[in-house]
């Protein structure tokens, strides 16, 4: 225990021992900013294990037309979610870090550098111009504005620091693995036997 914060250390762990994990685990819960590869990992490790698959985006956050939902049908719908035995949920916010994260049996963290995130953005615009990723809610078109790209842009140094609060607040004793790039994203696969 940290006297200082009153906070817990968060008990990271490497990526053999994540692979290790993931084998058992029956709710895992992936976190990072837009464009870093979350819903992709989320996917492979979703059909390599037979969980179920949840995106915040697609089945919380939004509606048609890129309108949010209210705040208590959000939360509703999370712990509905949370309650069922075997999901990878893939979203970040932190909000709700206080019920989803100790109902996670290991918290993965894509942490990759900023133009890793900015390029990811970018890209998935181009690859889903004028149509709907998979992992977002009908009706919401892929798009780009200046305020998500700034929003990506400064992400390491708003919001990092806020899940780095919530993990130490609610991960306790939950491992933690972090993975800072696309080759540390491919050897995690690549030891659960999903592939790269």
């Amino acid at each position: 225990m940290d006297m200082k914060s009153g906070l817990n250390a968060i008990r990271y762990v490497g990526i053999p021992e994540a692979a290790d994990k993931l084998r058992q685990a029956d709710r895992i819960l992936v976190i990072g900013c837009s464009g870093g590869g979350k819903s992709t990992l989320s996917q492979k490790i979703a059909r390599r294990f037979g969980l179920d698959y949840i995106s915040i985006d697609r089945d919380v956050l939004w509606l048609p037309g890129w309108v949010q939902r209210e705040k208590g049908e959000q939360l509703r719908l999370i712990r509905e979610l949370i309650a069922q035995d075997r999901w990878i949920m893939d979203g970040t916010n932190t909000s709700t870090f206080d019920i989803r994260v100790p109902r996670s049996d290991l918290v993965i963290w894509v942490r990759m550098a900023r133009l890793v995130n900015v390029w990811g953005i970018l890209s998935r615009w181009v690859k889903h111009l004028g149509r709907t990723r998979p992992e977002m809610a009908p009706g919401c078109p892929e798009r780009v504005s200046w305020e998500f790209f700034r929003f990506v842009w400064t992400w390491e140094e708003k919001f990092a620091p806020r899940v780095l609060a919530g993990l130490e607040k609610y991960a306790a004793d939950k491992p933690v693995l972090v993975l800072k790039s696309r080759r540390e994203v491919r050897d995690l696969l690549d030891l659960i036997g999903a592939g790269a």
